[in-house]
């Protein structure tokens, strides 16, 4: 049984990411984003820092300025082994975060849904750095690091012309236990979901918790589990810890904290649930 300690920090992320990594960390970076570190390995996974949809939808009915500024600069990122995207949303495939590392940081290698690789390929990424994956094809990408795509129904199932999942979520297995950890990208829930999460047996998940609303499935925004969802799913799949993420950054399509709070104290002790914080190191302990 793994544990997740938060463990809080003051000043920038940038100055916290100094510090050595003496194990299995990961950190939120706002929205779906979060950067991991271990002994060896280091990865993001749906990083937005760029400020490209405020000023893509500047006059668009939903403002898209952020409510919460970037906790860290594409180039204050540190050296990244792998860069992993759920979909092709702004949010999640920030097109200026992910070609400023493709110039800056050559070790790196971007992995995305085999069915949005026509969205990835107006990008600047080497070709040779990217890796398209599919649905339910483990990745082995390090010694010790395995990661499984999971099909991810954000609202609904999206597929390209050769039927190829277009949104993923990931699980993450590696470190010494091995930990497993479940990024749901953005989904709701669907069948089946809760019996693939209980085969592959994560401990902890990322998952969003805006929720959807018709008003905004009608306008094309899809939505996501709303919070009492995700929780229910990690009850179904015996997952023990749930950090809920994907709040607080656009004022249209968010969810308050306090609700957050309160379910977390509700949902307690089956599923302890986790307010995704900036200046909060999550460190896993076996």
């Amino acid at each position: 049984m793994i544990e997740l300690k938060e463990m809080p920090f003051s000043g920038p992320l940038a100055d916290a990411l100094q510090a050595p990594c003496a194990g299995p960390e990961f950190y939120w970076l706002g929205q779906a984003g979060f950067l991991f570190r271990s002994p060896g390995l280091t990865w993001a996974i749906d990083p937005y820092l760029s400020d490209r949809l405020a000023e893509k939808y500047r006059r668009h009915e939903f403002s898209h300025e952020r409510m919460m500024p970037a906790p860290l600069s594409a180039p204050e990122m540190p050296e990244l082994d792998w860069l992993f995207c759920t979909h092709h949303h702004g949010d999640h495939l920030d097109g200026p975060t992910l070609e400023w590392v493709a110039v800056n940081r050559p070790r790196t290698r971007f992995i995305v849904p085999a069915g949005i690789a026509t969205e990835v390929s107006r990008l600047a990424l080497p070709n040779d750095r990217v890796l398209l994956a599919e649905a339910d094809r483990p990745l082995t990408l390090a010694a010790g690091f395995e990661v499984t795509p999971v099909p991810a129904a954000h609202e609904a199932f999206g597929h390209d012309a050769a039927g190829r999942h277009r949104f993923l979520g990931y699980v993450f297995c590696w470190g010494p236990g091995p930990f497993k950890l479940y990024h749901s990208g953005d989904s709701i829930p669907y069948p089946g979901l809760t019996e693939r999460l209980t085969t592959l047996g994560p401990e902890v998940a990322l998952l969003p918790v805006n929720g959807r609303r018709r008003e905004l499935t009608e306008r094309n925004i899809a939505g996501n589990f709303s919070l009492e969802e995700a929780i229910e799913l990690c009850r179904g799949a015996r997952v023990p810890v749930m950090v809920a993420h994907h709040f607080g950054m656009f004022a249209f399509n968010t969810t308050d904290p306090a609700l957050i709070d309160e379910e977390a104290r509700a949902a307690a002790p089956v599923v302890r649930v986790l307010r995704a914080e900036v200046g909060v190191r999550y460190c896993l302990q076996a």
